[in-house]
């Protein structure tokens, strides 16, 4: 008794709001799993599962939807502070986004019948739709929430069509009706017009209030079909995700399409054909339960002692040693859209880097490490990422999780070039190349064409802003492809645009263009034949090799402009002038010119001729012509990194 008394005092403690988070949920966790007896999944059939996922535009309330599921199921107690449970990582919480897709099972007694409800929830983000794409593998049906306020976004668009590619059922949503300006009858109407889903299918609710979502729930059991399984079928898992824990290696997330699974069960890799002993099995409730068994149709986790993320392949088949079976589609990888160049601001600090950098790629595999060198920046990486948001939420989150603080350089993207050379094509075995570097770019009689990655984009947008855009699309070299009116006051329009063109700023222009209103959605459209040139910044008439950059032709001028410009401010004046210049190949095409100090030779001369005057300031020029052929021009570091982020006062 006095046993049980203090752990129920610790753990009164440990319930402490001062304890951040991430803490409290840990010792949740390991709470749960000594003290819990081990749940028996065998009382669910396949018929009372539905796997299900919430889907939306960012922001439109898809954790708060999920905070509510918990609540209403009694997987969580209901308190104030249940916001973004789900929501794991601190950059989540900070920005108030979903960056990582994550499962939570439920359980539900509905007219007499307990349900297992197997619920997703997925990223809104653009930059985050291969998460969106991997979590509906999982599931038979989606939740669509849309905004009463903003209506259909582009993002609603781009996840609708995933999850109807998918063949899945979806059920429409309107959140938000609370708000002042909320307008459900407007939203129903887009949806039947866009979606071809009738009116009275969709459900009103407030997910912050809690408003109409027990219908929802009653929805998911009418509507969403149980998955097509056995249990008496051999063992078929997929893996749709994966995370790393420190101390029990990777913890990967499967869906059972066939059998069940143990622990003590030997079990094997469809992709990597590494045999496993399993540990541990269980659901996440949404902090990791344990359980006897996992059976078919049921979602939850694995532990089978795999050392790095990438022995749990997302995609991957894992069955029972001895009974193989035909593995599942799985997915395409995840395909870096930005690239860019990562260096320690200290290269002392370079191995912290490197274990810092290998920790956060096991739990993001969408990330893709290259090492690389600069003359300027020392020794580092170029990272592919899917996007610009992926890029920026993955150095907040090495500031945050590993303190490291880093030089990211200006996002690029891959080009390619077909080889005409038969030089060229023996040494690198193919007649395709891609570069990801301006320093490999082949000369131009070497190659029959360059091509450049384009992306089809989605802009909705009030019609008041449509001239502006189309004049913004334009401006980035797009081509229209369609323009449909939603509702009579919302349009949406399809551009094929060049990915370069959009990468750094088009986002920020957009939305400063539609004073906030306009969304965007792109998705990749493959490579298109391009006018490519490699410009080179020259200083005093010498090559600065890491300032070279990939551009198209018809914006040539104006990037060199830019960036001699921006040398130009940043590099300290010397004793002599320097020539800061932009080339394409022979041809100067833009200069700025920084002029050297000067010493006021004449300022002993009062009155006298004209000719002494003429004599110290000639042999004053001719002193500096000389220094100018000598001297090197030292560019500092911090002029580098101001130009190689691209930017400006």
């Amino acid at each position: 008794m006095a046993l049980a008394g203090r752990t129920a005092a610790l753990w009164a403690r440990l319930r402490s709001p001062r304890l951040p988070p991430w803490l409290l949920s840990a010792c949740e966790r390991r709470y749960s799993s000594r003290g819990e007896e081990k749940l028996d999944m065998s009382t669910y059939p396949v018929e009372s599962i539905r796997n299900f996922s919430i889907i939306a535009h960012v922001d439109h309330g898809k954790s708060t939807l999920a905070d509510r599921l918990l609540e209403i199921t009694g997987t969580i107690s209901k308190t104030d502070r249940n916001k973004q449970v789900l929501d794991k990582l601190q950059v989540e919480r900070e920005r108030g986004i979903t960056v990582k897709a994550q499962s939570a099972s439920l359980f539900y007694n509905h007219e007499g019948t307990n349900y297992l409800l197997n619920l997703i929830d997925t990223p809104g983000h653009v930059d985050f739709s291969y998460e969106v794409s991997r979590s509906l593998s999982a599931c038979q049906g989606v939740i669509l929430v849309v905004d009463a306020n903003e209506g259909i976004q582009a993002q609603t668009v781009a996840n609708f069509y995933l999850a109807f590619e998918a063949q899945l059922s979806v059920i429409p949503v309107i959140n938000k009706i609370d708000l002042k300006n909320a307008d459900p009858e407007r939203v129903e109407k887009q949806i039947e017009k866009l979606f071809d889903i009738p009116t009275n299918e969709c459900i009103r609710i407030s997910a912050k209030l809690g408003t109409n979502v027990e219908k929802v729930l009653q929805k998911v059991i009418e509507k969403i079909p149980p998955p097509q399984c056995n249990i008496a079928d051999p063992l078929k898992a997929l893996v749709f995700d994966s995370t790393f824990d420190h101390y029990r290696g990777v913890v990967a997330n499967v869906a059972l399409f066939g059998g069940e699974i143990a622990k003590g069960n030997k079990i094997m890799s469809a992709h990597t054909k590494k045999r496993y002993e399993v540990n541990e099995v269980g659901i996440l409730t949404p902090n990791e339960q344990p359980t006897h068994k996992l059976y078919a149709g049921q979602v939850g986790y694995l532990i089978a002692g795999m050392k790095e993320v990438t022995e749990a392949q997302i995609g991957d088949t894992l069955f029972l040693y001895k009974q193989p079976v035909e593995p599942l589609p799985g997915f395409k990888s995840a395909k870096p859209m930005v690239f860019a160049g990562m260096y320690p601001v200290d290269q002392t600090e370079y191995n912290n880097l490197k274990s810092a950098l290998e920790r956060l790629t096991l739990n993001d595999s969408s990330v893709t490490v290259h090492r690389d060198s600069s003359l300027a920046l020392g020794a580092g990486w170029r990272l592919g990422f899917l996007g610009l948001l992926h890029m920026e939420v993955f150095n907040q989150r090495l500031e945050q999780e590993y303190n490291m603080s880093v030089i990211l350089t200006a996002p690029t993207v891959p080009y390619k070039a077909v080889l005409s050379s038969a030089k060229l094509i023996k040494e690198y075995g193919k007649d395709e190349i891609t570069i990801i570097n301006p320093a490999q770019f082949p000369d131009k009689f070497l190659v029959s064409e360059y091509l450049e990655p384009t992306v089809l984009g989605t802009i909705v947008t009030p019609h008041e802003y449509i001239g502006k855009i189309i004049a913004l699309c334009q401006d980035r070299r797009a081509v229209q492809k369609d323009m449909l009116y939603i509702d009579e006051n919302r349009v949406m329009l399809k551009y094929l645009f060049p990915l370069n063109e959009i990468v750094v700023d088009f986002y920020d222009a957009l939305k400063s263009l539609s004073s906030g209103y306009a969304s965007f959605d792109y998705e990749d459209a493959g490579y298109q034949a391009a006018d490519l040139i490699k410009m080179d910044i020259l200083l005093n008439g010498n090559p600065v090799e890491e300032l070279a950059t990939i551009v198209h032709n018809d914006k040539a001028y104006a990037t060199g402009k830019l960036l001699c410009e921006c040398l130009k401010e940043s590099i300290p004046r010397q004793l002599f002038e320097i020539a800061i210049q932009a080339a394409v190949g022979k041809k100067i095409i833009a200069r700025e010119t920084l002029k050297a100090y000067r010493k006021n030779v004449v300022a002993k001369c009062y009155g006298g001729d004209i000719t002494r005057r003429m004599k110290l300031l000639k042999r004053q020029a001719e002193s500096k012509r000389l220094m100018r052929k000598i001297g090197n021009v030292e560019v500092p570091r911090d002029a580098f990194i101001r130009v190689l982020k691209r930017e400006t006062d």
